[in-house]
């Protein structure tokens, strides 16, 4: 960054994304014992999807038109190895699970977008699995860390080291008929077991997440085209998509963060009910939202996750005042362009992975701060200089000498920055300690029902809505990081981090120095892009 200061030591130590963190993908790779068991005998007291079937023709029902209106797609069972996946892809955890349930009989199956990951070569954000076990038998299988959540979707946690494996049954899911009733609905040219497994992915939300793996097998089962749509890039629902988000709204927003985090796009109809059905998400539990929006803004995505949102008509009804953001600047739904707070997520998007997250204070952090500077623009000294006492834990005095050794000419494309002028340390600590204020009144009015809705009124032809999923919990947590700079006061207690390394378990886990550290680098980014330098390194 071009500092002058002694004190660089400090800034110095804030880690680069990519060089200093290890990759997951190395222990993925790393050599391990061959993880296939000899076959257990099969539980007699029920039919079971077992791999002993051979291909079969799909029943008749499965032929009528579905989804997107097309006629349904020809059932597959491909090899594994087609695509190049290996044992070692599939973490210790996944293999303990399957072994468990393997040893007692019952049949088991990756299932939904770890299968689509894997056969797209990106490192699922998890592995579930899908079993002939019933739920009961699950918990029985796993006494003591496992159990059994959800009441529309029962499925069963099992606790693995620090990971949870999620596991549903074949028979939870088809919870209201017998299993002769089922059967006796197929085909005469479709084999019991494919059925099971087909009736089960008709449940599912998407194609792509509709595909069951038997790592032991090594057989991919592709009863919907989910392979063929992975092939083209998109998002399709497995039933017509009206009726898919009408019968669960929360899958709107899995189509968004699925596109966003894939690069993927959406067959005209659902982008239709995409749009359209838009305002239904507002009915979700605000638990059920803050869990989607913390997939799309916290998982490595969160830029192409805004852009959709906006673009389909969904940011007002989720983050109003970024949404008023866009409508002020004249955003368009569909402009390719980038605005200061897309800079802001795609360069903590370069920090983050599914398997590398961060805990939901930062990106809550990013959005007050970034609320205030289009509020108020400031000096952008005054912006680095907050968020290196941000990262300092409130030492203003250290903040400020670092700050003034900047040398470096910021990025003058954001009209949130003014033109820079030259400060006295006192007038300069006063300017940070300001901006907090006005981060921590932003904040405030996030997560207020009344200033929310004073928002939307913002936005021309947004709905009325007082929507507010952002938990207390979190906001004093943000809160805390504010107040720190407001009063000047150095957190007793606190130290900032020295080993240039992020440690993402406690990013996840939200540790006061790993979400400063990474805050005051997305800032510093921003502010200061690497080609800004490269341009100033050739100029000189």
């Amino acid at each position: 960054m071009a500092l002058r200061s002694p004190e660089l030591r400090w800034l110095g130590s804030l880690t680069r994304p990519g060089r200093l963190a290890p990759s997951p993908l190395a222990a993925l790779a790393s050599p391990r014992r061959r993880r296939r068991a000899p076959s257990p005998s099969q539980s007699p007291s029920s039919p079971s999807p077992s791999d002993s079937s051979t291909p079969s023709t799909a029943p008749a029902s499965a032929g009528a038109p579905g989804a997107e209106g097309f006629d349904g797609p020809e059932w597959k069972k491909v090899s594994a190895k087609r695509f190049g996946i290996k044992e070692s892809m599939i973490p210790a955890e996944a293999w303990n699970v399957l072994h468990r349930l393997r040893s007692r009989g019952y049949d088991v199956y990756l299932v939904g977008g770890c299968v689509r990951d894997l056969i797209m070569k990106k490192t699922p954000k998890d592995f579930d699995i899908i079993t002939t076990a019933d739920l009961r038998q699950v918990k029985d299988t796993f006494s003591g860390s496992a159990v059994i959540v959800g009441r529309r979707f029962p499925i069963c946690h099992v606790h693995e080291n620090n990971s949870i494996i999620e596991v549903s049954s074949f028979y939870t899911s088809a919870r209201g008929s017998s299993g002769s009733q089922i059967y006796n609905s197929k085909s005469q040219n479709c084999s019991k077991n494919d059925f099971v497994r087909w009736k089960n992915c008709q449940g599912r939300d998407f194609t792509i997440n509709g595909l069951m793996f038997n790592p032991y097998s090594e057989k991919i089962y592709d009863y919907l085209g989910g392979i063929e749509d992975i092939k083209k890039a998109k998002v399709r629902t497995v039933i017509p998509a009206g009726t898919s988000f009408q019968e669960d709204c929360a899958r709107i927003l899995r189509a968004i963060r699925i596109a966003a985090r894939l690069g993927f796009s959406f067959p005209k109809e659902t982008a239709y009910y995409v749009r359209t059905l838009a305002y239904s998400v507002a009915r979700l539990d605000k638990g059920r939202i803050l869990m989607e929006m913390n997939y799309m803004l916290a998982y490595g995505s969160a830029e192409a996750s805004l852009r959709l949102l906006w673009r389909f008509g969904l940011l007002e009804h989720l983050l109003p005042f970024q949404a008023a953001y866009f409508s002020s600047t004249r955003f368009k739904r569909k402009d390719k362009g980038t605005n200061m707070l897309l800079v802001l997520f795609s360069k903590l998007d370069n920090f983050l992975a599914p398997n590398r997250p961060c805990h939901n204070s930062l990106w809550i952090s990013l959005l007050a701060f970034h609320e205030s500077l289009a509020r108020k623009p400031c000096d952008p000294l005054v912006v680095a200089t907050f968020a290196l006492a941000f990262y300092l834990g409130g030492d203003m005095s250290l903040a400020v000498d670092i700050g003034k050794s900047i040398n470096r000419q910021h990025d003058t494309g954001f009209p949130e920055l003014l033109e820079p002028k030259v400060w006295t340390d006192k007038h300069l600590a006063g300017e940070v300690q300001s901006f907090a204020a006005l981060m921590k009144r932003a904040l405030t009015e996030m997560t207020d029902e009344y200033h929310v809705a004073n928002a939307m009124a913002k936005i021309p032809q947004a709905p009325s809505s007082d929507l507010v999923f952002i938990p207390l919990q979190a906001y004093l947590k943000v809160l805390k990081f504010i107040e720190s700079v407001q009063y000047g006061k150095k957190e007793r207690g606190y130290e900032p981090k020295r080993d240039g390394m992020i440690n993402y378990h406690n990013l996840s886990n939200g540790t006061h120095a790993e979400i400063t550290n990474l805050f005051t680098l997305v800032v510093f980014d921003t502010l200061y892009p690497t080609d800004m330098e490269d341009e100033d390194g050739c100029s000189s």
